[in-house]
C-alpha cells in the first residue's frame, strides 16, 4: 500500500471535521493526535484502543485551554487494524462520557525482501 504513512504523522481534529477518519500507517509509525477544544460544553475525556497490542494510546493528557493530546505507538509487527474512539461527556452532567470521535487505524508491515 503506497498511501500508508511512515515514521511520524500528526492528525488534528477540529470542531466541525468528521466524527470518523481512517489513517494507514506503516508498522512502527508514531501518531500525534490533537483534539482542538470542542465547541459544545463537552470536553475530550479519554482516547482508547480497540486493540493495545497492534496500536497503542501512550501520553492522554487535556491542556487547561480543553486541547486533548495523544500519542498512538503502531508496534505490531505483523500489522491489523485498531479502532480508537476518543470520548466527550459535560463536566457538570453526571452519566458515562460518549464517543466523539473514532480513528480507524490500519497498521501494515513493510514487504520482506528475499
Amino acid at each position: 500500500m503506497a498511501s500508508c504513512f511512515a515514521g511520524r504523522v500528526e492528525v488534528t481534529v477540529s470542531p466541525g471535521d468528521a466524527v470518523e477518519r481512517r489513517l494507514c500507517v506503516r508498522t512502527g509509525a508514531v501518531v500525534s493526535v490533537t483534539l482542538r477544544p470542542r465547541a459544545d460544553d463537552r470536553r475530550w475525556t479519554a482516547v482508547r484502543s480497540a486493540a493495545p497490542a497492534v496500536v497503542l494510546v501512550s501520553g492522554w493528557r487535556v491542556d487547561a485551554d480543553g486541547t486533548g493530546r495523544a500519542t498512538l505507538r503502531c508496534a505490531s509487527v505483523r500489522g491489523g487494524a485498531a479502532g480508537i474512539t476518543v470520548t466527550a461527556k459535560a463536566p457538570d452532567v453526571a452519566g458515562a462520557a460518549r464517543t466523539a470521535f473514532t480513528l480507524r487505524v490500519s497498521v501494515v508491515p513493510y514487504a520482506k525482501e528475499g
